[in-house]
């Protein structure tokens, strides 16, 4: 694949993930899930597993309404982005939430791929950065 296409790929994967912190930071658990794919695979950080875009749309929309009400997400920030095919991409960056002021590193992961409708998330991971 050319490296013009390699980078118009990354900056529209970099945009979808541009999206879902904006969701998150509205509070927005529609949009929030909308980035994903209708079979998405999500893992939290404590390791529950949600299903498809529709479960994991019920579960932001109860964490933005109760434990997670006005928290925020930066932007994923040191992206590595690794081509797996044709439409398939890897992202692995450094993210987080903060709440109540409190800042909550992760590192996260990835699978973007590109649909019908655009890029979506097939898959998320979320794993916590143990303080050191």
């Amino acid at each position: 694949m050319s490296d013009d296409r390699t980078a118009s790929e990354n900056a529209e994967v970099s945009a979808l993930l541009t999206r879902l912190a904006e969701a998150w930071n509205a509070g927005d658990a529609a949009a929030y899930a909308a980035v994903f794919t209708e079979d998405a695979d999500y893992i939290s950080f404590d390791g529950a597993h949600s299903q498809g875009r529709e479960s994991i749309e019920s579960s932001h929309r109860w964490l933005f309404e109760g434990p997670l009400k006005g928290s925020t997400m930066s932007a994923p920030a040191g992206t590595r982005f690794k081509r797996l095919a044709d439409g398939a991409v890897l992202v692995i960056s450094a993210g987080g939430t903060a709440v109540d002021g409190r800042q909550r590193d992760s590192t996260v992961s990835f699978t973007a791929v590109r649909t019908p409708e655009g890029w979506r998330l097939a898959s998320f991971q979320n794993t916590r950065v143990s303080p050191r």
